[in-house]
């Protein structure tokens, strides 16, 4: 007997597989060609903060028309201008180690791949690549494994431990998150116990039959124990998961609404979703070998984005490198809170400024944004955005469930532009070039003018005056 979402608030259902095929298509097949006043009655349960469930995502997902798709993008953006205001939150990928025991056919990775320059990173490459993000401004790192013995629970620790000691001038990284291995309950309190932010695992493709070609050999070629890995996670305490699907593996529709109910899994049986979903697309990579019937385009991306965004109003929504300027431009309006900037994804390449031949077989894929952070940053405060490097929430224990507690009711949106403008005017101070720092600055004016709800004004504006001084690290 199938489970509907609705239904799914079992807490023995947690830890066991959770996506049924038949069930997604089912939703996909019978909401076809809804109407527009369907469609208009699911964006607006978003608009009102409502989580979606598989049946209103799947009316989204069937709305073809160039009307109601546009209808779909104004809705994204404004429900995401209601929760999470202009804000986009910067962060950094740091390579680690690329052996890997897996053999995935569209990764650079691969076991497979007698091409690779395999390389794992020591505690002082480390350090020295930890001082070159800090030189730029970097407080948030995403740090990233293959799947190898070497990289074990322990070894995680020791790292992010390594990285958080890493203190260049004024600089220091705040935040470590950590893209892994799935691993056992142990070895996830192992790595929480080292102060980790999010711990993202990604299923790459939800669809069973179609994770099996793609993946031919190594521990990831278990589908079961790769998609209940974040159950685990939580099991342990670390209540920040970060899920995620690679487009173009397989139908983007099924992919999309397995990624919501995934998230419906989470709350059902932790009372929390994921804290971010990523939504990478299929780049070029050493060694990869894919069917390419399933590539997404620019337009299904842009959709995609926007569906996600009113499926799950209260979810970051991570926006990577692998995509060009243009393209990461044009859907940051419509859903995304996170960017990386400056990416480089060579390993030891930020201190090291390697060469393209020297970069050459040592990257998991290409990236298509080769922009420097302040490059970014300079094109964010022109658009309009408020860049942000906050890591409050995390700092003061406001994730996991705690964090829906603050968030849901819309009261996140007083701690986040507040800390985002501290955070910022650190940038300014520290790292921004002058016409940079010009174009901060009166944003940063406009951003406590329009400020609502907070009525701490003049607080702020001291600890502004406070960090002009030398003071950091301050947050609400």
């Amino acid at each position: 007997m199938k489970f509907k979402p609705e239904e799914y608030r079992i807490r023995d259902e947690r830890m066991k597989p959770f996506i049924d095929p038949d069930e997604i298509w089912e939703y996909v097949e019978e909401t076809k060609n809804p109407t527009p006043e369907q469609v208009r009655e699911v964006i607006q349960k978003s608009l009102n903060k409502n989580r979606l469930n598989l049946r209103e995502t799947a009316i989204l997902i069937n709305a073809n028309t160039p009307e109601l798709v546009q209808e779909i993008k104004d809705g994204a953006r404004e429900l995401k201008e209601k929760v999470y205001g202009n804000r986009i939150v910067l962060f950094a990928p740091l390579y680690i180690g690329n052996k890997c025991k897996n053999n995935c056919t569209y990764c650079g990775f691969r076991a497979s791949n007698k091409e690779a320059v395999r390389k794992t990173l020591s505690d002082q490459e480390i350090v020295n690549e930890v001082e070159a993000l800090e030189d730029n401004g970097q407080k948030r790192l995403i740090l990233v494994y293959g799947e190898h013995a070497d990289y074990s629970p322990e070894y995680i620790a020791d790292n992010v431990k390594t990285v958080y000691n890493v203190k260049k001038g004024k600089g220091e990284i705040r935040r470590v998150n950590i893209n892994a291995a799935p691993l056992e309950i142990e070895g996830f309190r192992t790595v929480r116990e080292a102060g980790i932010g999010t711990y993202q695992v990604f299923q790459e493709t939800y669809h069973p039959e179609a994770y099996k070609l793609y993946h031919l050999g190594g521990p990831k070629a278990n589908y079961d124990y790769r998609l209940t890995s974040l159950d685990r996670a939580q099991e342990a305490g670390v209540d920040d998961v970060g899920i995620g699907a690679l487009f173009g593996l397989y139908d983007w529709r099924f992919e999309l609404m397995a990624m919501v109910r995934h998230t419906n899994h989470f709350e059902a049986c932790y009372n929390v979703g994921p804290h971010t979903i990523s939504f990478p697309r299929i780049t070029s990579a050493s060694a990869m070998d894919i069917n390419r019937q399933y590539i997404v385009n620019d337009e299904e991306f842009v959709r995609i984005i926007a569906i996600l965004r009113l499926a799950v109003p209260y979810t970051g929504l991570i926006l990577t490198a692998r995509e060009n300027a243009q393209v990461r431009t044009e859907v940051m309006s419509f859903g995304v809170s996170q960017i990386d900037g400056g990416t480089k994804l060579e390993l030891g390449s930020y201190s090291e400024n390697l060469n393209e031949e020297q970069n050459l077989n040592k990257e998991q894929f290409t990236i298509n944004d080769n922009r420097s952070l302040n490059e970014i940053i300079d094109e964010l405060l022109d658009k309009g955005y408020m860049p942000s490097f906050c890591t409050a929430c995390y700092r003061l224990g406001r994730t996991g469930e705690h964090f829906m507690e603050f968030s849901v009711p819309g009261f996140i949106k007083r701690y986040c532009t507040p800390n985002a403008i501290l955070t910022l005017s650190e940038y300014l101070v520290d790292y921004a070039p002058e016409a940079t720092q010009e174009k901060g600055w009166a944003v940063i004016e406009r951003e406590i003018n329009d400020l609502e709800g907070f009525n701490r004004k003049d607080e702020l504006k001291s600890r502004i005056e406070q960090i002009k001084q030398g003071k950091r690290d301050m947050y609400f």
